[in-house]
C-alpha cells in the first residue's frame, strides 16, 4: 500500500511539474519580422514621400522553400527562410506596398503590412518564416509591389533558406524577379 501511494506520489509529481513547465512557454508567432517592426517604417502620410504621379511602380516575384525533398516525396527538410528587402540606392528612398506570401497552390497565407513602408538608402529589412511553419511548401512565394523615382535602382528582393541537423547544415538562395 505505501508503495503504490508513493509511486502515484511521483507520477502526480512529474505531471504537475510538467503542467508549470508547459504554462510558462509563451506561445511564438511562426513567421516573424526581424529587428524592427513595421510600423517604424510605414509611411506616415500621402503628403511625406513624393508624389505617387512622380514615383515608377513595379512588382516582384520571390521563390520561397519551406521544405525541400530529400530522397523521395515521403521525406522531406523543412526550412527557415529568411526574406531580405533591400533598397541598394545610396541616395533614395522607396516605397513597398505590398509583402504577401502564398503557398503552393497559390492560396494567400499572410500580408506583412498594413499600409506603405519605406526603406531609407541602403536599408535592408528582413522576414523570417520559421522552420516549424510548414503553410508555405515546397512552391511557396512573396508578390512584392515597390515604387521609387524612375532614376533609382530597383529594389532587391532575396531569400535564404537554411535547416541545421547535428553537424549538417543546407543552405541555398533565390533572388527576386520582376513581373510588372
Amino acid at each position: 500500500m505505501v508503495k503504490k501511494f508513493f509511486k502515484i506520489s511521483q507520477i502526480t509529481s512529474l505531471l504537475f511539474l510538467f503542467g508549470i513547465f508547459t504554462a510558462c512557454i509563451e506561445s511564438k508567432e511562426i513567421s516573424s519580422y526581424h529587428d524592427n517592426h513595421w510600423e517604424d517604417h510605414y509611411v506616415k502620410s500621402e503628403t511625406s514621400g513624393p508624389q505617387k504621379d512622380s514615383l515608377q511602380n513595379g512588382k516582384t516575384y520571390l521563390s520561397i522553400y519551406s521544405h525541400i525533398y530529400s530522397f523521395s516525396l515521403e521525406k522531406s527538410q523543412n526550412l527557415t527562410a529568411m526574406v531580405s528587402l533591400r533598397n541598394v540606392s545610396d541616395a533614395d528612398t522607396i516605397y513597398i506596398s505590398k509583402a504577401d506570401y502564398y503557398n503552393t497552390n497559390g492560396q494567400l497565407i499572410r500580408h506583412y503590412f498594413k499600409k506603405p513602408i519605406y526603406l531609407k538608402p541602403l536599408e535592408t529589412v528582413e522576414i523570417v518564416i520559421d522552420e516549424a511553419d510548414e503553410k508555405g511548401g515546397s512552391g511557396a512565394n512573396f508578390i512584392f509591389e515597390w515604387s521609387s523615382k524612375p532614376e533609382t535602382p530597383e529594389p532587391l528582393f532575396e531569400a535564404i533558406m537554411t535547416s541545421l541537423r547535428g553537424s549538417q547544415g543546407l543552405s541555398f538562395t533565390t533572388q527576386g524577379r520582376r513581373i510588372d
